[in-house]
């Protein structure tokens, strides 16, 4: 990925921004300049939740160039609380504690490096929700 769209596409990638269309409330993600079930061309930036929950997983073992340091890792279909479903990597578990239906939180990561002595871009991954004891 080059450096100009590494840069163009931080928004979407650290604050999980999508667009959503004024004419009737179709959120896209990622961005669309057009929605794509009224076709109309009024979109507005709208902050996505960064909570949801995991619909389906699957753990890739075969990995494009660059992600070959974490194989195999898990990547999900996360509902978000606005019903928007995003995939996503998941991340700070093993892959034997993941469960459909599992709550997650974005959380911001390195994805991948661009070469040897690229540049490392990060952005969104999804790790559980640890609930705090309740014992203390």
């Amino acid at each position: 990925m080059s450096s100009p769209r590494t840069w163009r596409e931080m928004p979407q990638r650290y604050r999980l921004e999508g667009l959503k269309c004024e004419k009737c409330g179709t959120v896209t993600f990622p961005p669309r300049s057009t929605c794509p079930r009224c076709k109309s061309d009024n979109m507005n930036l709208y902050a996505l939740p960064r909570i949801g929950k995991v619909l389906t997983y699957s753990l890739i073992h075969s990995v494009p160039e660059g992600f070959e340091f974490n194989v195999p890792y898990p990547v999900a279909l996360i509902e978000l609380e606005d019903g928007t479903k995003i995939t996503a990597q998941l991340t700070d578990c093993d892959s034997s504690e993941i469960t459909i239906g599992m709550p997650v939180e974005m959380s911001i990561r390195r994805i991948r490096e661009a070469g040897q002595s690229g540049l490392i871009i990060y952005g969104y991954k999804f790790r559980p929700i640890v609930k705090k004891s309740e014992n203390k």
